[in-house]
């Protein structure tokens, strides 16, 4: 599982340095289309080749459902609200998204959300709030946004739990990804997003994105997510941004400060004690 957890950790980390290269090629809603687009074709062609059976029908409303809500709503909240609240406010709100998991899975998937759990989801957030660096809320309605995005996603976490433990992997994040991406592209389609800077660098920027952060990473998450509780999935998932912040320190240059130190240490420590729980 470590291990799972760790290629997870690095591909969506390292991808933050990638999407900030994206923004200097590609508008952004329109970057995530490709990218989830590019992704469920992939996984389309892997799906065939595997000759992987369509799901039961019975799977088919929560597959699209989880689909919409992981991918399709999630991301375009979180970039409406990146518009005026910036990267690190997003990030810090869209990954609240392990304390709404652990409050619906204690309702929703009988998993006792105990003190000790409470105490480690709290320790990372408050670990990513210094990590971050955060000063100020500039924009209520953005943050409002931005929240929305982080309960959608915790939302389709729990249904896929709950719902689609007949599926195959391959079946959840195939049906998923392309239920996503086909809402994605009716509204990039639908409203005007500006052009791409089509080049060697933003190829392989969508390359990355498409195979690795979409289609390999989603799966490896799916895989986790029904291996252990939701509420110590989520929360194991923020060693993304401390892998992300120490990419943009070693690739990009930025500086390595006293509060990033502190903030990844609390947020590490916070993951020990959420998954050592019972």
């Amino acid at each position: 599982m470590f291990k799972s957890l760790s290629l997870i950790w690095l591909i969506w980390g390292m991808n933050w340095v990638v999407m900030k290269m994206a923004n200097l090629y590609f508008p952004p809603v329109l970057f995530v289309t490709y990218r989830f687009a590019s992704g469920a074709l992939i996984l389309l062609i892997a799906a065939i080749l595997m000759k992987v059976p369509m799901p039961q029908a019975k799977y088919l409303p929560y597959l699209i459902f989880t689909g919409i809500f992981q991918i399709s709503l999630n991301t375009v909240l979180v970039q409406t609200g990146m518009v005026t609240l910036g990267a690190g406010t997003a990030a810090v709100i869209n990954y609240t998204m392990p304390l709404w998991v652990a409050i619906m899975a204690h309702f929703m998937l009988g998993e006792k959300l105990t003190r000790q759990k409470l105490g480690g989801i709290f320790l990372s957030l408050i670990g990513l709030y210094i990590l971050m660096g955060l000063t100020e809320l500039t924009d209520v309605q953005a943050a409002f946004l931005t929240l929305l995005s982080a309960i959608s996603w915790a939302f389709a976490n729990v249904i896929t739990k709950m719902k689609l433990k007949g599926c195959s992997m391959m079946q959840i994040v195939t049906w998923q990804m392309v239920s996503g991406a086909i809402v994605l592209v009716i509204y990039s389609a639908s409203i005007p997003q500006g052009d791409v800077d089509w080049n060697l660098n933003s190829a392989l920027i969508l390359l990355y994105n498409g195979v690795l952060a979409s289609a390999l990473a989603f799966f490896i998450w799916n895989w986790l997510l029904m291996k252990i509780e939701a509420g110590k999935a989520s929360t194991a998932v923020l060693g993304v941004p401390v892998v992300g912040v120490l990419g943009g320190i070693i690739i990009l240059g930025e500086p390595l400060t006293f509060h990033v130190i502190l903030g990844m240490f609390m947020i590490l420590a916070g993951i020990c004690v959420v998954v050592n729980s019972k």
